[in-house]
């Protein structure tokens, strides 16, 4: 069993017969009447997105969710293909399964793939990816506040927020959890 309180992006919980993914919370604690947790979800069977507040002491049972690491190939506009590396099995995912994390996947690199009774219902990249800037602002000296970031355009297509000092054609180590820039590498 899984309390509201413990919900955290990514966590998969059975309510209503269905099987729900957990996109985004907040803890909320109004100066009167109880605490709550506003969350966002996701029925994985449909695609269908919800927000609902929950006490944090509502139990769900936890669903049985199966992960694999696969390796993504490529897209076809639509859809976007995955491979097996152990039985070369390619499957293909919709946007609405693959979501953002394909902003940190490049063809040929490792993700998570996750099955809710063998159907994928969703793809997580690495923790942690180092990917090439391809295009930023460049940075001037003596431009500085402190901690000054600017945008730049990695080669999957996402927008990380980096240090002045990064330019073109640097590579970088990018969490993916936050999408915040963490080092040059």
């Amino acid at each position: 069993m899984i309390f509201a309180g413990d919900f955290k992006k990514g966590i998969t919980f059975e309510m209503d017969g269905q099987v729900y993914q957990v996109l985004d919370f907040q803890h909320v604690k109004p100066g009167k009447g109880a605490a709550f947790v506003r969350t966002k979800y996701r029925n994985i069977v449909t695609g269908a997105t919800q927000e609902r507040a929950f006490n944090p002491s509502d139990k769900f049972p936890k669903a049985h969710i199966e992960t694999k690491e696969m390796q993504y190939l490529y897209d076809d506009g639509d859809l976007y293909y995955f491979m097996d590396t152990e039985t070369y099995e390619q499957i293909p995912l919709s946007k609405e399964k693959v979501g953002d994390a394909i902003m940190y996947v490049r063809p040929n690199d490792m993700a998570t793939v996750r099955f809710f009774k063998g159907d994928a219902f969703s793809v997580e990249p690495p923790n942690f990816v180092t990917l090439q800037v391809i295009e930023t602002e460049p940075g001037f000296k003596g431009d500085t506040a402190q901690n000054a970031f600017k945008p730049a355009k990695v080669e999957t297509g996402a927008i990380v927020q980096v240090p002045l000092f990064v330019e073109n054609g640097e590579v970088i180590r990018i969490d993916t959890r936050t999408g915040e820039y963490m080092s040059r590498v």
